[in-house]
């Protein structure tokens, strides 16, 4: 990286439309592009009339499209790039045409909702050469790339087991509680566990040994399963679990263990505060909370980087995939009860934890223009 560019200083910055103004867009990403130095907000897309306004009078942004005339914004000539944070299943909807038109695609998780999705997403990108990346906001997080490098300096020994729970108790009047399994906690919250056990391990699930799904009434959500309980088989007879809820009260804890020690991460998959560690060593033991970082801001800034300087992305849309296809195993085990098998992804970029790690400050968040957390009050 250039020193400009390590300080945001001089220089041309990547141009973005924010499409879709949801809560995520609002009060995660949008409040941090100005500190990244390298990207701007240029063009905002969203079906809501009095949201386009209010949030181009607050960022200073006159280029203001509704949906229908995405085509209209890619020919506009004012974006090199776009942040993409429509719900799940309109990624494709987007991120092809605009990678048709040479327009970089920084994409929300999960890429999509179903593998086929995912590689019409990838091959748009190969064929016009502009660049996917899947906003995996932890490759770039210090607290997740300590972990990993602990475990590649061998600190755990041999690795033998995962287990993670991540919870929010989903306000039953949010879209995500009524537009099904793709809304559900799979596709939204299940990425996390499951792209954390594919970094944390280095490898490749084999196969969803079991998946359970649950509903309770009492939560209010839809007709599709609340909370669900996953075990997988990695290679070499290690094991990873976890467990995802729309119903259970906030918590985002996961613990990796090996043969000489283990790292209990908890928060671990959030971006309100810093993240901690307790890690056990034999029989030391030591805490380490590390300080709260901007990560949306730091990966479009690593993002903005990647074009600027032509280098390769990570994690590109093959990771996305990657995930994609656990997904779609545990939907074929929660529907046979039985065992599935992963398809084989030969999947060899990993996070360079020295190239990737991100550092700028946390930000605070506006009060969201017609948009409300998901979460109960």
């Amino acid at each position: 990286m250039s020193l400009a560019s390590a300080l945001g200083l001089g220089g041309r910055k990547i141009r973005y439309a924010i499409v879709g103004l949801g809560h995520i867009a609002q009060q995660a990403m949008m409040p941090g592009v100005a500190h990244t130095g390298n990207s701007e907000i240029t063009a905002l897309v969203s079906s809501d009339s009095e949201k386009l306004a209010a949030l181009g009078d607050r960022y200073g942004v006159e280029h203001l499209y509704s949906y229908e005339q995405f085509p209209d914004l890619l020919a506009s000539g004012t974006i090199d790039a776009i942040y993409l944070a429509t719900p799940n299943w309109r990624h494709a909807e987007f991120a092809v045409p605009a990678l048709h038109a040479g327009i970089h695609v920084l994409c929300e998780k999960p890429l999509e909702i179903s593998s086929a999705k995912c590689r019409e997403i990838i091959a748009a990108s190969e064929r016009s050469g502009a660049r996917l990346m899947t906003a995996y906001r932890l490759h770039f997080e210090p607290a997740t790339l300590d972990a990993i490098r602990r475990i590649r300096a061998g600190e755990l020994g041999d690795l033998v087991a995962f287990t993670s729970c991540f919870a929010q108790m989903v306000d039953p009047a949010n879209h995500r509680a009524t537009s099904g399994i793709e809304a559900g906690p799979l596709f939204d919250m299940g990425p996390y566990p499951i792209n954390a056990i594919r970094y944390l391990f280095g490898a490749e699930p084999v196969e969803v040994v079991a998946a359970v799904g649950v509903r309770h009434p009492e939560s209010g959500i839809g007709d599709f399963d609340d909370t669900l309980a996953v075990t997988l088989r990695m290679p070499g007879d290690r094991l990873a679990q976890f467990t995802i809820s729309y119903y259970a009260n906030q918590i985002d804890s996961l613990i990796i263990a090996g043969t000489k020690g283990s790292i209990h991460m908890s928060p671990c998959y959030g971006f309100q505060s810093g993240l901690e560690q307790n890690r056990q060593i034999g029989d030391d033991k030591t805490h380490e909370a590390f300080k709260a970082t901007d990560h949306f801001g730091g990966q479009m800034k690593y993002f903005s980087d990647c074009i600027l300087e032509d280098r390769t992305v990570e994690p590109d849309g093959e990771e996305g995939l990657a995930d994609l296809l656990v997904i779609e195993a545990v939907v074929a085990a929660l529907k046979s009860g039985g065992p599935v098998k992963v398809e084989p992804l030969d999947r060899r970029r990993t996070i360079d934890p020295d190239a990737q790690e991100q550092t700028l400050r946390a930000v605070s968040a506006p009060e969201p223009v017609n948009a409300s957390s998901p979460t109960k009050e």
